[in-house]
């Protein structure tokens, strides 16, 4: 509302100076114009009533008394020039002293010649030096013609525009105009303030009991007493809106705590999983190995038992920390050699595309050792999935230190991953297999950074990704 109240003051303010001064300038327009008419009439007044040959030469003679004559009737200074432009007579006193006054210029004959009215009006401006004012002279010039309407000379018409129309009533009223609109404007506010009040009343209640609606309590409703219809309408709105969140509440936490069992089952479930496949793989190849007459038997006995041992730790390990789901699986440190543990996880892999090279024998660092065989087992498994349909596939297993830390590097030669899949590649339950549950790389990537390690991938589609893990050397 003020701000209406202001602009329109503005705009009002605006419109009026812009019409007073058309206003002045249309009265002093038509006053010329009057003047010019007057003029005119007594010069041809004087033409026709002369005894002098009515010639450009004669002029002088013709109006040497009647000029001022007819100056202080109309009360208005003319001159007369003759049609090249020179000064015949003038009836200011001061002008015939003026050099610069004694022709016309050439401008001025031209255009007076050129309009078809053959009337021409210039327009100068300067400023009083005495009152600082700005003054505005306009000169009106037309043919002075005989009894047979040929042109004899050229009429020059001076007048000063009056402004004191503009100079005395537009700011007075302006003046009337400001004092009214602050009196609106202050009207305004006092209206602007009380209405405000009115209207924010309810909706500050409104306001304040959405501030402190809470999804884990129970929140009251509003009850705002007469209300207007639209207030109404809002705090039914919201009223029923806490009926149907108490509801929905409800039927969150229910849903919550089904998906949280949902998801702790798929994620025992896929680690279990885990260890399962490399069993299955070592009991075919030692069935398949398998010679009674082979001197070597008991060490490959030993060392298959040790490999089911080994996953069956992991199981067991998993199925004691079922109970305890934050913490799943417990970390056992103990000061291992990586390369060692590595070997074994991709040693438990039949599939001759699988190399494991290493430059070094013995990489020490304190990992956990189920975790470890989970991690490259985890990677490996994703990498043989990568590359089913390959000519020549092929994986390789790297171990080597680099500054500080122990780095393993899984590198395949698949179908590589996709551009717009690979930001979501660690999120939980995200797989672009068929069956599977997504959870793999996510717990991988849990379990580095919990050794404050880190995972990362570079992949080409067609041409094969690497997965690169950096544990540090010692952990604190």
């Amino acid at each position: 509302m003020m701000f209406l109240v202001l602009m329109a003051s503005v705009l009002i303010a605006g419109v009026t100076i812009y019409q007073y001064r058309e206003q002045s300038k249309e009265y002093n327009r038509d006053r010329l114009e009057r003047k010019e008419a007057q003029i005119q009439e007594s010069v041809n007044l004087t033409i026709r009533k002369t005894t002098f040959e009515r010639i450009t030469e004669n002029l002088q003679h013709i109006f040497k008394d009647e000029i001022f004559e007819i100056a202080e009737i109309q009360n208005v200074n003319f001159s007369i020039y003759d049609l090249e432009g020179q000064i015949i007579i003038d009836s200011h006193p001061n002008l015939n002293s003026d050099e610069s006054s004694k022709c016309l210029e050439a401008i001025v004959l031209q255009k007076l010649r050129t309009n078809e009215d053959q009337r021409y009006v210039e327009e100068i401006s300067h400023i009083e030096k005495a009152s600082n004012e700005e003054i505005i002279l306009r000169s009106s010039y037309t043919f002075i013609k005989d009894l047979r309407f040929r042109d004899i000379g050229i009429l020059k018409l001076e007048y000063i525009e009056d402004t004191s129309f503009e100079d005395k009533e537009l700011p007075e009223l302006l003046l009337r105009l400001a004092v009214v609109y602050v009196v609106m404007f202050i009207i305004a506010m006092i209206l602007a303030y009380f209405t405000s009040k009115y209207i924010t009343r309810s909706l500050k209640t409104i306001s304040d009991k959405l501030n402190q609606t809470d999804l884990s309590i129970k929140n009251p409703k509003i009850i705002v007493e007469n209300p207007s219809e639209e207030i109404g309408r809002l705090i039914d709105a919201y009223n029923g809106m806490i009926d149907e969140l108490e509801q929905s509440a409800v039927m969150l936490a229910k849903s919550e705590r089904e998906q949280a069992w949902r998801e702790m089952a798929k994620q025992v479930a896929h680690e279990i999983k885990n260890p399962l496949t490399p069993m299955r793989l070592s009991v075919q190849s030692f069935e398949r190995k398998f010679d009674v007459d082979d001197p070597n038997i008991k060490t490959k006995l030993a060392e298959y038992s040790k490999t089911l041992i080994q996953q069956i730790d992991t199981m067991s390990s998993i199925a004691s920390a079922f109970s305890n789901f934050a913490e799943m699986p417990a970390q056992q440190n103990e000061s291992l050699n990586v390369v060692k543990v590595v070997k074994l996880a991709v040693d438990i892999f039949n599939e001759s595309y699988i190399h494991f090279v290493t430059e070094e024998d013995e990489i020490i660092a304190n990992l956990d050792r189920t975790q470890l065989v989970r991690v490259v087992t985890n990677l490996v498994k994703n990498a043989i999935q990568a590359v089913p349909e390959i000519e020549n596939p092929r994986i390789l297993v790297t171990v080597a230190t680099e500054d500080g830390f122990v780095k393993i590097a899984i590198a395949d030669n698949g179908f590589g991953i996709a551009d717009e899949f690979k930001e979501k590649i660690f999120e939980p339950k995200f797989t672009t297999k068929s069956s599977g549950m997504g959870l793999g790389l996510g717990m991988v990537k849990n379990i580095v950074e919990t050794y404050k390690g880190t995972i990362v991938f570079t992949s080409q589609p067609t041409k094969g990704t690497v997965f690169t893990i950096r544990f540090p050397l010692t952990n604190n």
